[in-house]
């Protein structure tokens, strides 16, 4: 596996990191923790040197299984969590006070059983905080060893900018693939010029660029994308034109849509570091297998042409979803 220094940060990761969300949020029902335990180890053993969790996840058990699974390899990995929401709970409203930040870096640090966060995100901007506030304290914790690198979710390239003059930011996090490619607007403009690096998460649609989701697909219960107009079922039967465009270039290139969707995230910039997360070991390595895979001029061609000819439709959030972002 290739490795990527996220910016000018000097924080250097494997080319392509692994989301861990899904395994115990999110997506149905958490995984079972042996087979949890058994993905991660594999991540690991196939180069993946780089962990996205958050309190958030569960909450708090996505941090235990970090950093209970992750506990042998711990000095060579690059593990991420995040703060921001009220008690830890996404559908509790924001909280980045100084203290909150504080407390919640002292227990993520006890649920992944080491002394420092490599990298530590505010998950979502918090509008009754000044990022100011939000960063001097990041930098206190890392003024004291407790975090190595500071890192903002979903924020709008103005706060990035607010917040890096304060405490340089190591890595944005935003969703970002070839069915969401707002950032290259406003946000991929700045954080190249500021040596910032860019970790898009939901590399993969959420699943649907894989190709295995169709308009008849059936969510579990409590799977968010039944919240998400984007995987309402006219919606699904529409953006499939994108997936069977994808297939095309893929099956030309001897890979699966799921690779060429990553290998194009990764021939946008060399900053750029994407965490598809997954359940299954062999969508692990399918999707690993996309760090060696080149495209070349005339494929990403192709891809612009399919980018440019279809029109993707239905939001990416909901309406209480797209308040929190681009703060």
């Amino acid at each position: 596996m290739q490795t990527r220094e996220l910016g000018r940060s000097g924080l250097r990761v494997s080319a392509l990191g692994l989301g861990c969300m899904g395994l115990s949020f999110g997506y149905g029902p958490a995984t079972d923790r042996a087979a949890a335990t058994a993905l991660l180890h594999a991540a690991v053993e196939q180069g993946v040197t780089f962990f996205d969790t958050a309190e958030a996840y569960g909450p708090f058990d996505n941090e235990v299984l970090l950093g209970e699974a992750l506990a042998p390899y711990r000095k060579k990995l690059v593990i991420a969590t995040k703060f921001g929401f009220k008690d830890g709970r996404a559908n509790a409203g924001l909280d980045s006070r100084p203290e909150r930040i504080r407390a919640v870096a002292e227990a993520s640090l006890k649920r992944l059983g080491t002394d420092h966060i490599d990298l530590f995100y505010q998950h979502r901007v918090d509008p009754n905080v000044p990022i100011e506030d939000v960063a001097g304290t990041v930098g206190e914790l890392i003024a004291e060893g407790k975090v190595r690198h500071f890192g903002l979710s979903e924020a709008s390239a103005a706060t990035v900018r607010r917040a890096h003059a304060v405490q340089p930011v190591a890595a944005v996090q935003s969703e970002y693939s070839l069915w969401w490619r707002q950032p290259e607007d406003e946000l991929l403009p700045v954080l190249e010029e500021l040596g910032i690096g860019f970790v898009p998460f939901s590399p993969l649609g959420k699943g649907f660029l894989t190709g295995a989701i169709s308009a008849g697909t059936t969510f579990d219960s409590t799977d968010f994308r039944n919240l998400v107009p984007r995987f309402a079922v006219e919606a699904r039967a529409a953006n499939q034109a994108l997936v069977e465009r994808i297939g095309v270039i893929a099956a030309d290139k001897g890979a699966t849509p799921a690779q060429v969707a990553l290998a194009w995230l990764l021939a946008q910039a060399p900053w750029i570091v994407p965490i598809p997360g997954t359940t299954k070991l062999s969508r692990l390595q399918e999707n690993l297998g996309a760090a060696s895979l080149v495209l070349d001029a005339t494929a990403l061609g192709r891809i612009d042409a399919a980018l440019a000819e279809i029109a993707i439709v239905g939001e990416r959030y909901n309406a209480q979803g797209a308040k929190l972002v681009g703060r």
